[in-house]
C-alpha cells in the first residue's frame, strides 16, 4: 500500500452491514473527526433501505461545517459493488435474526443451560458461528476477487470463527478482528490508580500499559503499568477489598443495566489464576460456565446479568427511531468520539501514525502454548500496511488448557462448515463444557432443536 497525502484524502471503504444502527454511527463520528483522511464509504447492507438511511446521515453529518473529516457515503446493492478497489473493508454484521438469537440464547435455558451473551462460545455461539462461515466465505471470495490488497476490520462475533473462515478461504487476506472488551478492564485499572496512587486528575485508559494475550472474550492480563507503577501488587489490594462486594463506578447499576456487573467474576478469576481477566464478566463467564453460569441464582450471586433477546429487539425498535430521526434533521448525531480504534487503525496503516493495540489475529507463534493459527489476541503494532502481533508469552498451562478446548471447538464449526458436515458440527456442540453436563440424549435433542431453528441458514449442509 503505498500512499501520498493526495490518496489519504480519496480513502475508499467498504462496509458490510451498512445499515447498521450502532457501529455505522459510530464509524461516522470517528471519520468526521479525523482531519488527516477522506474519502468514499459504500454501504452494504442485505437490508438496503437500512443502507439508504445511514446513506443520509453520513452525508448529513460530513456537510456539518465544524466537521474537519469528509466523506461521502453511498449505497450500494451488491457486495461487489461495495469491494471493488476498496482500501479497507468493515464487517459488523448480525448473523441472521433476532429469531436466531433467541434460539441461540434462550432454547438451552429449557435444559438448565444459562448464557450470559451467547454469542462466542457455548451452545448459542457455536450455533450462530454455524450459520455465519458460509456468509464469511462469501464475504472472502468477493475480497480475493475485488480487492485483495484491502485491509479487513471485522467486529462480528464470534469473533475467531469469522476470522478462521475469512483465513481458511482466502490465507493472504489482511485482515483481522477488534474488541473493546480490554479497553473495559483498563479503565478498571485507572480506578485502580486513583485509589492507590492518589491521582487525582482523570487518567485515560491508553495510560495503562498492559500485556495481553488469550482468546476473544476470554483475554487476560499478565503485565499492566502507570507510569513506574507496577499495578499487579495494587489490584490484588483492590480485589481483596471489593471481592464480596464487587466494584462499580455507579453502584447497584449492574442490577439495572443489562450490560453492566460489578466485577466480581474478574476479581474470582484473579485470585484463580493470579492474572488480570480482561473482558467483561458476561463474556468470560461462558468460558468457564461451570462456575458462574450454573443457575439464575449463581448469576445473580456473582452481580452480571443474562441479557435476554427480548431487550435487544425492543431496543433495535428505538435504534430504527433514532435513525429516522437523524435523517430526518429531528435529531442530530452526537459528534463525540467513539472509544472505538478503526480509524486510528486506518491511520497508522496508511503510515500517517505508529500504533499499539490489541486485535485478534492467526497465532503465528505470539502465544507459544496455544495452536499454530487458532485465532488469539495479543497487541500488535500497526505502522504502513503492516499489522504485526507482539510476542505475548505462555500462558499459564491451566489457563491454557480452558482455551484450547474452546480453540478446538470454534475451529471444528469452521470445519464442519465448510466440509459441509453436520456431525462435526454436534462433536464440536457436545464437547462444550456448558453442554458436556447434559445426558448425551438431552444433549443431542438440543442440538436438533437449536439446528432446526437455525435451518433456512443453514440450507449449504443439506437440511
Amino acid at each position: 500500500m503505498n500512499t501520498t497525502s493526495e490518496q489519504q484524502k480519496q480513502i475508499n471503504i467498504a462496509y458490510i452491514g451498512g445499515g447498521s444502527r450502532g457501529w455505522a454511527w459510530r464509524l461516522m463520528t470517528d471519520l468526521a473527526l479525523e482531519k488527516d483522511l477522506s474519502g468514499t464509504v459504500r454501504l452494504y447492507d442485505i437490508d438496503f433501505e437500512a443502507a439508504k438511511t445511514n446513506e443520509v446521515i453520513g452525508n448529513k453529518l460530513s456537510n456539518k461545517p465544524e466537521v474537519v473529516g469528509k466523506w461521502q457515503y453511498v449505497a450500494v446493492k451488491s457486495l461487489d459493488e461495495a469491494l471493488y478497489g476498496a482500501d479497507f473493508v468493515i464487517i459488523s454484521i448480525l448473523p441472521g435474526t433476532f429469531e436466531e438469537m433467541y434460539s441461540d440464547v434462550h432454547a438451552p435455558e429449557k435444559y438448565g443451560i444459562y448464557q450470559s451473551v451467547g454469542d462466542t462460545t457455548g451452545p448459542g455461539g457455536l450455533i450462530r458461528g454455524l450459520r455465519t462461515v458460509p456468509m464469511y466465505v462469501e464475504f472472502a471470495e468477493a475480497i480475493k476477487r475485488n480487492c485483495p490488497d484491502a485491509w479487513v476490520i471485522n467486529y462480528t462475533n464470534p469473533m475467531a470463527i469469522c476470522l478462521k473462515a475469512l483465513y481458511e478461504v482466502f490465507p493472504k487476506i489482511k485482515a483481522f478482528g477488534c474488541c473493546h472488551e480490554v479497553f473495559g478492564t483498563q479503565k478498571l485499572l485507572t480506578e485502580v490508580v486513583k485509589e492507590f496512587l492518589g491521582e487525582e486528575r482523570e487518567i485515560s485508559r491508553r495510560e495503562i500499559k498492559v500485556n495481553v494475550l488469550g482468546i476473544n472474550h476470554f483475554t487476560w492480563f499478565d503485565k499492566a503499568s502507570y507510569k513506574t507503577h507496577d499495578l499487579f501488587p495494587l489490584y490484588k489490594e483492590f480485589v481483596n477489598k471489593y471481592y464480596e462486594e464487587g466494584f462499580e463506578k455507579t453502584k447497584g447499576l449492574w442490577e439495572k443495566d443489562y450490560f453492566a456487573s460489578a466485577n466480581r467474576v474478574k476479581f474470582d478469576l484473579f485470585k484463580r489464576f493470579g492474572l488480570i481477566a480482561a473482558a467483561g464478566d458476561r463474556h468470560l463467564a461462558e468460558f468457564v460456565p461451570y462456575i458462574y453460569l450454573t443457575d439464575k441464582e449463581t448469576v445473580y450471586k456473582w452481580k452480571f446479568n443474562l441479557t435476554p433477546v427480548e431487550w435487544r429487539i425492543k431496543h433495535r425498535e428505538e435504534l430504527i427511531k433514532l435513525s429516522k430521526e437523524y435523517a430526518s434533521d429531528q435529531k442530530e448525531v452526537p459528534l463525540n468520539p467513539s472509544g472505538e480504534e478503526g480509524v486510528m487503525q486506518m491511520k497508522a496503516i496508511l503510515g500517517l501514525d505508529t500504533l499499539v493495540t490489541n486485535v485478534n489475529l492467526p497465532n503465528m507463534g505470539q502465544i507459544p502454548n496455544l495452536p499454530i493459527g487458532a485465532i488469539v489476541e495479543t497487541n500488535a503494532v500497526f505502522t504502513h500496511d503492516d499489522v504485526r502481533p507482539v510476542y505475548a508469552g505462555k500462558l499459564p498451562s491451566d489457563l491454557a488448557s480452558i482455551m484450547i478446548r474452546h480453540i478446538s471447538n470454534q475451529e471444528l464449526i469452521v470445519k464442519a462448515a465448510l466440509e459441509k458436515d453436520l456431525n462435526l458440527a454436534k462433536r464440536a456442540f457436545l464437547n462444550d463444557p456448558a453442554v458436556e453436563r447434559l445426558p448425551q440424549s438431552k444433549a443431542e435433542q438440543l442440538f436438533d432443536e437449536m439446528i432446526n431453528n437455525t435451518k433456512k441458514y443453514l440450507a449449504y449442509l443439506g437440511l
